[in-house]
Order: C-alpha cells, then structure tokens, then sequence
C-alpha cells in the first residue's frame, strides 16, 4: 500500500512539474520581441567594447536584432561563436530567464590540416580591418568566458553565457534537442565549404535541436549566381540560392529576408569589393515548422 501511495504521489508530481514547464513554455513563448527602443538601449550600453562598437559600423545590431525578433528568456545557440560579438548580444538582449550557447568546433590534432585560404577582406569600406593578434588566436571558450565574467561583474542582466565545443555535424548537445527557440549563424556558412564539415549533417542537427516554431538565422557574404560554396576560401563569399536549397533540404522553411546589409552595386567578384565598397550580404531567417 505504502508502495503504491508512493507512487501516485511521485506520478502526480511529474504531472505537476510538466504542467508548470509547459505552463512557462507558453508565457514566454506569447512575450512580444523586443522594442526597437529597447534594443537600441541595449546595443548602446556603456559597458560594451570599444573592438564591438566598431564592428557595430559594419554588423547593423540594431537592424539584426530587430529582424531575429528575440523574445526575453528565450534558448539561443550562436553557432561558430568565435570571439563572442554576437553571443553577447544575445545574452544582453534575451536576459536573465534565458540562456545562450556559443558553439565553436574543437581544435583536433588528429584532423588533416585544412588547405590554405586567403584572409578575409574588408566587408565595409567605414571600418578598418583590425591586425590579427600575434601567435595563435585565442580559444572561442576563452573569449566567451572573458565575455560572461564581464557582464557579472558590470551587472548587466544578461543570459548566462555557456560555451560548446563541440563539431559542427553535431553542434547542440542532446539534451536539449527540441528544446532551442533561436540558432544563428553569422557570416561564417561559406567558410564550412574549406573546412570540409558536412554541412547537411550540421543543418539536420540543427533542425532536430529546435522547437517547432523555433528560427535558425543565417548571415553571410553574397556570392554570383552558379559558384555555389566553390569561392568560400578565396572570395569568403556564398551563393545565396545555393545556401538556401542546402537548409531548405534539412526541412526548414525560408519565412523572411533581411535588405538591411545588401550592395546591389558589389560586383561580388573579389574578396575586398573594387571599388571600395560594402560587401553584398544576404541574411535569412528559416523556421522548423
């Protein structure tokens, strides 16, 4: 009997436990994205880097942001997180109830060295290319440490930031498969292409990990009709139709497309535009249905 009362009273208390979850599930999926207003306060708060403000002249926070439509306390993945530009704005906007991941693909003695590619150009003739640091670059992990240990100690109400090292065939750890509301991926789709990750692998993961209705953002550098992801080491650029077609492939659905980071006038034939102009860059917003 005491068995069976035990029992019952376990049952009974998983159903409550699910029924709050879904319960706050649905709270904040019904919160409305952010202001305009709001999300410029945040991009302007004082605390922010001077290296992040400058990359603001070329990046267009406000305009993304706006476009990605956060919601508060949301579930972000910023995958190939590098130094954390976009991480942290994540965090910064989302806020306390939320939580962001930053991926970057672990560094493996064992994997072919990948074939040598041209440095990136200068996406926006307004900014100017920082000089890489000497030695190797610092570890994504570090950076986004450093970035989390920042916003505790200014007293910004922000996402905790948690680092993923982890391939990008497999980006998102299990346990929270059906259980993201946002991944994004900030012009780095087309260096995939050099690096050899099996890109239709990294977006059926990604679609796995989402929960329906959840948005999977894409940025990147626009390239000519027919090169597909062949310029990805030398232009640093993708055709967009040809991106579009790999994610759409995983199930995604393309709701939107964001106009504020196009240059109709960019030949998309070198890697800096000649003239001197800013780059042509697409960006699209796809959804699990």
């Amino acid at each position: 009997m005491k068995s069976a009362t035990r029992f019952l009273l376990v049952a009974a208390g998983l159903n409550v436990a699910l029924f709050l979850n879904a319960q706050a599930a649905a709270a904040q999926q019904s919160l409305p994205p952010l202001s305009s207003e709001r999300i410029a306060e945040i991009v302007k708060s004082p605390d922010r880097t001077a290296a992040d403000r400058t990359n603001d002249a070329r990046r267009k926070p406000e305009q993304m942001l706006g476009f990605i439509g956060i919601r508060p306390g949301i579930v972000a993945v910023d995958l190939s997180a590098g130094g954390g530009y976009t991480t942290e704005l994540l965090a910064r906007t989302i806020g306390p109830a939320g939580k962001v991941y930053g991926q970057s693909r672990p560094r493996d003695p064992s994997r072919a060295p990948s074939p040598p590619v041209t440095p990136e150009g200068n996406s926006s003739p307004a900014t100017t290319a920082s000089a890489a640091p000497a030695g190797a670059p610092r570890p994504s992990a570090v950076a986004l440490a450093e970035r989390e240990s920042s916003l505790r100690s200014n007293g910004v109400q922000a996402a905790p930031i948690v680092a993923l090292s982890r391939p990008f065939e497999d980006p998102i750890p299990s346990e929270l498969a059906d259980g993201v509301d946002l991944v994004t991926l900030m012009f780095n789709y087309h260096d995939l292409g050099h690096l050899g990750v099996d890109r239709a692998a990294m977006n059926k993961a990604v679609f796995g990990a989402l929960k329906s209705g959840g948005s999977y953002i894409i940025a990147d550098h626009s390239g000519r009709p027919g090169t597909g992801i062949s310029e990805s080491g030398t232009l640093h650029r993708v055709e967009e139709a040809f991106l579009r077609q790999e994610v759409e492939a995983a199930g995604f659905k393309l709701i939107d497309e964001g106009s504020f980071l196009r240059n109709p006038n960019d030949p998309r034939d070198k890697n800096t535009p000649d003239p001197l102009q800013p780059k042509d860059e697409f960006v699209l917003k796809f959804v699990k249905p």
